[in-house]
């Protein structure tokens, strides 16, 4: 799967995937809607970025998390 509004340059934001080439993260668009933010909220965060930018950053979150394992806290079951 392409992904087109990311990009990922190791020059710009220590390599992190970005959107389109700006200085937002993947990991910080996440991070404002994992933290309870709309999208309408976030947009108003960064009046730059658009509504399908956002689509874009949570698409390449969860293809990257479904092709990993992640280490969970062990729950004692």
């Amino acid at each position: 799967m392409a992904f087109e509004r990311i990009t990922v340059d190791p020059e710009r934001m220590g390599g992190l995937p970005c959107i389109r080439g700006l200085r937002v993260t993947v990991g910080a668009v996440i991070g404002q809607l994992a933290a309870g933010r709309s999208i309408g909220e976030v947009l108003a965060d960064y009046p730059y970025l658009e509504h399908a930018d956002v689509l874009a950053a949570l698409a390449y979150a969860a293809a990257a998390v479904s092709e990993r394992e992640l280490p969970l806290a062990h729950s004692g079951i």
